[in-house]
């Protein structure tokens, strides 16, 4: 990824957040004929990301063993205007932009066909998504034969992390003053990148 000093993120606890907050990640592995990819939700789980994918996805058998995979993830981007920037109205000297946050994380990739293993991976992804709930769904409200028949239909993917890049692209290498007046429009339509941004002041 190409991160200039100015937008570097490698700060652990940065880097994990972003990758919390991204909704679905892609995962990109080479095969012999050629890169894969599949958006799938995948969880930290300390230097591991863990999910699965469907059985008929051809991703899981045709990665090739011992390669480096990649697991791209994208937190809060969005459009900034040049109609922002105080700059506009002083000099014209303004253009588009697009601000985001994201991570690549690198590392083997491991396939999970074992039962037992593969029911500990959908339930930890199941207690994720649904802790937020009010009354929170589990793996094991369902029937324990249904649940059993479905996991024959997904492959359990783990990605052991080698390397974490970061990026912030969050306007940075502006002008105080349009830094401001960016953070300004950006929160009237898209405020989760505005209070990123906000951050970086």
């Amino acid at each position: 990824m190409y991160i200039p000093p100015a937008f570097a993120e490698d700060r652990p606890e940065e880097l994990h957040a972003i990758m919390r907050a991204a909704s679905l990640p892609v995962l990109v592995s080479p095969t012999a004929s050629g890169l894969l990819a599949t958006h799938l939700p995948l969880s930290l789980q300390g230097d591991r990301l863990i999910g699965h994918m469907a059985r008929p996805n051809p991703h899981w058998r045709e990665a090739l063993p011992g390669a480096d995979t990649l697991a791209i993830f994208t937190a809060v981007d969005g459009y900034i205007s040049p109609s922002w920037s105080p700059s506009k109205a002083e000099t014209g000297k303004v253009v588009p932009t697009w601000n985001y946050q994201a991570v690549h994380a690198t590392g083997k990739l491991e396939i999970v066909e074992n039962p037992t293993a593969l029911l500990e991976i959908v339930t930890a992804l199941t207690e994720r998504y649904e802790l937020p709930r009010l009354q929170p769904w589990a793996v094991s409200d369902a029937p324990a034969g249904y649940i059993s028949a479905m996991l024959k239909g997904i492959v359990g993917v783990v990605l052991h992390i080698s390397r974490l890049e970061g990026k912030a692209k969050l306007s940075q290498n502006k002008s105080q003053a349009d830094r401001e007046g960016m953070i300004a429009g950006a929160a009237a339509e898209n405020p989760a990148l505005a209070a990123a941004m906000r951050k970086t002041l």
